[in-house]
């Protein structure tokens, strides 16, 4: 399968295909409470994609998939791929408005529900769609021995659409092609095989998220085990690890965070871990040592966008002295520091970060002026790049440094969480004359989003509970307020930008902690 897999494109259920007949009997996946061989996958995948087409999904049409991470939500993900359509996983954290929007925009005919999501959303959530209950799907899936008729993927052709979160109006759909997501994935894979490394793999976060394509989709291609978690939690994790010796894994660092803090994390053997990933979120270089020091095999630190852009690896076993860089450009990534003109900025010089790769995404769904609004073009070549939305600087060895965010923006938990939408929602409220949000260390979290208002005059400070509570409520489950506060007067420069900065201060001062 190397040579497959090393290959300049290929197609993916075909090679799923192939491992299911090379091992029909190992474990291909396992969730908290069942597990599937090879074969029993590509069984599996084979009916539910023939069923998808028998009832009516066009090529690159969307399936939109709604619920807790678990087999048969991997297996409809699959057999969307399988049948020529999109799978869309859907942001289970977003409010009812934002699914609506999402699962109407993705363009879906079939809506993969599990039980819990459908009791919470009611009946009339999008009526339009047909809905399938994730836990009914061994019956409703074609009959045994039903294979899908064969469907050759082209390059171009969609394979996912993953909806962005942190926003409180429809998330974008950030549309990757077979061609992005092959580049991306069967290099990995074919390094796992070329290896001879036993793949067995702990997937903890959302398949919602474009972060667990990591620990889903290469391990897959390399004919390893995936273990899906439905919920994270420190010792679960830590079991799952240790009775399965998972060899690879992605985590985000709020997970590092917490395994660290757990009380029993020695009590395991994690002797196996081969490899470790991390990305999504600022991973600082304090948290960096200490997995290093604790947890064993080589750790990788990604960085890069949904969107695509450049991409930056930072091998922390490698490099302990750079831990406090996000690293450097894979091969085939390329990246440009600009001042606010779009002028190149001398080397060591903070600016914003602009990239581009072998793996950028198709578009955003829908949204050809905000994919546009997204781009840098350099007036030279005309080239496009992605603009990566963070400020950052290079060093004299070529290691990429944050130190801070364009737009201000929050990322909670791994997820990234626009100030500009919160203060939107708070704005709406007549008791506010104007507000402002930052985000906050939390030992929870990472960073979570703190609110400040200027009231109305007339408007009672004890009104500010009600104000977080009201808009809260109207929010996703990531995007919520900590906490709001009432300020008499915004800290502004001298021609009226708002310093947040300032805000930042006052926090820092007080100790506060969330």
């Amino acid at each position: 399968m190397l040579g497959e897999l090393q290959a300049e494109f290929g197609n993916f259920s075909q090679i799923l295909r192939e491992w299911a007949r090379r091992k029909p009997q190992e474990i291909a996946l396992r969730d908290d409470t069942r597990e599937l061989t090879w074969a029993q996958l590509d069984d599996r995948v084979e009916r539910l994609a023939a069923r998808l087409i028998e009832t009516g999904l066009a090529r690159g049409q969307s399936v939109a998939i709604l619920g807790t991470s678990c087999i048969n939500y991997a297996l409809v993900f699959l057999a969307a791929v399988r049948a020529g359509g999109v799978a869309a996983p859907l942001t289970t954290s977003a409010s009812k408005d934002q699914l609506i929007g999402m699962a109407r925009d993705s363009g879906a005919r079939h809506l993969f529900i599990d039980a819990a999501k459908a009791a919470e959303l009611s009946a009339d959530f999008v009526p339009e769609i047909d809905h399938i209950a994730l836990e009914d799907v061994d019956t409703w899936m074609a009959p045994d021995g039903t294979r899908a008729p064969d469907i050759e993927p082209g390059p171009k052709d969609p394979f996912n659409i993953i909806y962005s979160s942190g926003t409180t109006g429809i998330p974008k759909g950030i549309v990757h092609s077979h061609l992005m997501r092959w580049r991306q994935f069967a290099a990995t894979a074919a390094s796992y095989v070329e290896a001879g490394l036993p793949v067995r793999s702990l997937a903890s976060t959302p398949l919602y998220s474009n972060t667990t394509m990591v620990a889903f989709l290469p391990p897959l291609l390399a004919g390893g085990t995936v273990n899906i978690m439905g919920k994270f939690n420190t010792v679960g994790w830590l079991e799952r690890a240790q009775e399965h010796q998972i060899t690879t894994t992605m985590l985000v660092p709020v997970q590092y965070q917490r395994l660290m803090a757990e009380p029993r994390f020695d009590e395991f053997d994690l002797s196996s871990l081969a490899l470790k990933y991390c990305t999504s979120a600022p991973f600082s270089a304090e948290l960096k040592t200490e997995v290093l020091k604790r947890m064993p095999g080589g750790l990788i630190e990604i960085y890069s966008m949904t969107e695509g852009g450049v991409v930056c690896l930072l091998a922390c076993h490698e490099f302990p002295d750079k831990l406090h860089t996000v690293g450097r450009p894979a091969p085939g990534s390329e990246l440009k520091v600009l001042d606010d003109e779009d002028r190149a900025v001398p080397p060591g010089t903070p600016g914003n970060l602009i990239g581009r790769s072998q793996t950028m995404m198709s578009g955003y769904k829908n949204q050809p002026d905000k994919t546009r609004e997204g781009y840098w073009t350099d007036p030279e070549t005309g080239d496009v790049w992605q603009r990566m939305g963070d400020i950052g600087r290079v060093d004299e060895d070529g290691f990429v440094e944050l130190v801070g965010r364009a737009k201000d923006m929050i990322i909670s938990g791994g997820f990234n969480i626009y100030p500009s939408d919160l203060e939107a929602e708070l704005d709406k409220d007549p008791r506010v004359a104007e507000s402002a949000v930052i985000g906050v260390p939390s030992e929870r979290w990472g960073e979570t989003p703190y609110g400040f208002v200027r009231l109305m005059a007339g408007v009672a400070e004890s009104d500010v509970e009600d104000i977080l509570g009201t808009v809260n409520a109207r929010l996703g489950k990531t995007q919520r307020l900590a906490a709001l506060e009432a300020i008499e007067e915004m800290p502004r420069s001298h021609i009226g930008k708002l310093l947040k900065t300032e805000l930042r201060e006052r926090i820092v001062q007080r100790g506060d902690r969330f």
